[in-house]
């Protein structure tokens, strides 16, 4: 029998090597396309940082200040110190904020934004005063957190005057006066808005003694700062169930008294 042939044989090597391969693709990008698509790059981010930094186009022209209710916006401004002309992209929001809240303390929090492509906004929020120190001629106010941020000439209407007539006992020494600042403040947080509205002034003896004197010359026994919730609710129904007393005793809120008519 003949052998195969060589035409026979080239088939079944075809056919053992299997289907055959597709034709490699080339490279998608080649070195010339590479080189331009860096060099677009480098010349973009370029570009970019021109505009942002060297140009005119970008740079801070005006600064504007809202919020207010106490200070000014040439105050906030001024003591903002933002550096016009810069590079808008170049300020330094943080430090501004930081050199804001320590050269008026009455600024709480603020938000430095900015407003492109030439503006700086300064959104300022004031403390609040909950109570106030009279001190000489002058008011100190005080606000939510105890923070004694403002010396002002007049007393802010509305606001209770804080007395401490604290004796150098252990008390004090344990608990230091601006912790008890800070119970008064806690006390003035939770006294009912109907009651806080007669609120004259809150006296602080101890830490577990503090009481309000009232317009008219009614008083309030409030005790510490603690379960003042509970104390609010007591007064409120205490005072409308007996409207003539004038001195009301909630410092044990489940078990209160009022005397006096």
């Amino acid at each position: 029998m003949a052998g195969p042939t060589t035409a026979d044989r080239g088939e079944r090597q075809k056919l053992e090597s299997g289907p055959p391969r597709p034709p490699r693709l080339g490279r998608l990008r080649r070195p010339r396309t590479l080189i331009i698509l860096l060099l677009a790059a480098v010349l973009a981010g370029a570009a970019s940082g021109w505009v942002l930094y060297g140009s005119q186009w970008l740079r801070v022209e005006h600064v504007s200040a809202s919020g207010m209710r106490v200070l000014t916006a040439e105050q906030v401004r001024e003591a903002a110190d933002v550096p016009v002309g810069s590079p808008l992209i170049s300020v330094d929001t943080d430090a501004i904020e930081a050199r804001l809240r320590r050269k008026l303390p009455r600024i709480d929090s603020v938000d430095v934004v900015r407003s492109w492509p030439h503006g700086i906004g300064l959104k300022v929020t004031e403390r609040t005063p909950v109570l106030m120190v009279k001190k000489g001629a002058k008011f100190i106010e005080v606000d939510a957190k105890g923070v004694r941020f403002a010396t002002v000439s007049d007393a802010p209407k509305g606001v209770p005057a804080l007395e401490l007539t604290v004796s150098q006992s252990a008390g004090l020494r344990r608990f230091g006066t601006d912790r008890l600042v800070r119970e008064a403040v806690r006390v003035a947080g939770d006294i009912p808005a109907a009651v806080a509205r007669d609120t004259r002034t809150l006296k602080v003896r101890s830490y577990d003694s503090i009481s309000l004197e009232l317009k008219g010359g009614r008083t309030v026994e409030w005790g510490s700062g603690e379960k003042g919730r509970a104390k609010a609710r007591t007064l409120t129904a205490l005072m409308k169930a007996a409207p003539e007393a004038r001195h009301f005793d909630v410092s044990a809120p489940t078990a209160p008294a009022s005397s006096g008519s």
